[in-house]
Parts: structure tokens; sequence; C-alpha cells
């Protein structure tokens, strides 16, 4: 079963700004969709509230503090190993050979170390921000591929989608 971090971030290594991404990129979220679909998806409480609903087709987990925090049509857990457990039995249930980690940089912190897998969209931009991606270590992680996008209808800059992989095993 892989874990991957799907997850979106600016040249300087932003990935947010007020619990919101600082750029649009209509072709990303397409993508987004089909590498999430039929999938489990963990993510923190407040990537969770900005997106205003669950993730239809997907099996919506919540990881957050507050043991009293509920969230309508997800699955709320208090701890990453938890939310591992919760996200691997749902991928068997499903059939699915992945567990998607969509964010935000907190949840990405904690599953760095157990991630097989970083799908990283490059957004050729600097905005600013309040949350950064932390550094992908070259020792730790193989570039495997990189495709380079110019703005579509609908986004805001030009991006590439680049996808590492784990150099060695734990």
């Amino acid at each position: 079963m892989e874990i991957v971090l799907i997850v979106a971030a600016a040249e300087n290594g932003v990935i947010g700004r007020d619990n919101t991404i600082p750029w649009r990129l209509k072709s990303d979220q397409q993508r987004f969709k089909a590498m999430t679909l039929n999938k489990p998806i963990v993510m923190g409480r407040k990537t969770f509230e900005s997106l205003r609903r669950p993730l239809p087709g997907r099996t919506n987990i919540v990881v957050t503090r507050d043991a009293n925090y509920t969230a309508r049509g997800a699955v709320v857990t208090t701890s990453f190993e938890n939310a591992r457990a919760v996200a691997h039995g749902d991928a068997l249930r499903r059939l699915a050979t992945e567990i998607a980690v969509i964010g935000g940089a907190q949840i990405y912190a904690q599953w760095m170390d157990v991630a097989d897998r970083l799908e990283i969209t490059e957004v050729h931009a600097r905005p600013e921000g309040d949350t950064r991606l932390a550094t992908i270590d070259a020792k730790d992680w193989e570039e495997i591929a990189r495709v380079r996008n110019p703005a579509g209808e609908g986004d805001s800059a030009d991006f590439s989608y680049v996808t590492y992989r784990r150099r060695s095993q734990r």
C-alpha cells in the first residue's frame, strides 16, 4: 500500500495563505481529482474546512487534536496512527493501492517519513503566504518525472507536475 503526498507548492515553498490557496489552477484540479478518486484521503481540520464539503467518491479522513470535532461526511481521527489505520482499512475495502495525503503543512510533515511518493504541482510563481512545504531532501527523494505545463484557461500561472520516489526502503 503506497502512501502518496499530493501538494501544490509555489517556487518559494508557499502552499497557502489565510487557509486558502494563493493561485488558481483549473488544470491541476482535474489531475487532483483523478489522483484521489476512489481512495482514502487524509487531511487536517483546516484543509477539510477550506474545502467547504467532503470530496465525493473518496473517504475523507480528518485529523484534529479536538476530540469533540465532528465533520459531516468525513471520518474524524485524533492521531496520525489512527488516521493511518483508518486509511489503510478503507483502502483495502476499496481495493485501492494508495492512500492520498492532501494537506496541510502539519499533516504533510507528519506523513513525510512514511510516504513512498510525492506528487507535487510546482507553481511557477512566488506568492506571499503563511504556510510552506518543508524542503524536499534530495538524499531521501529522487525526482523520477517532470512535465512542464503552460498556464491554460483558468490557470493563474505556468506549472510543472513533478513526481518523487523515496530513494531507500525504511
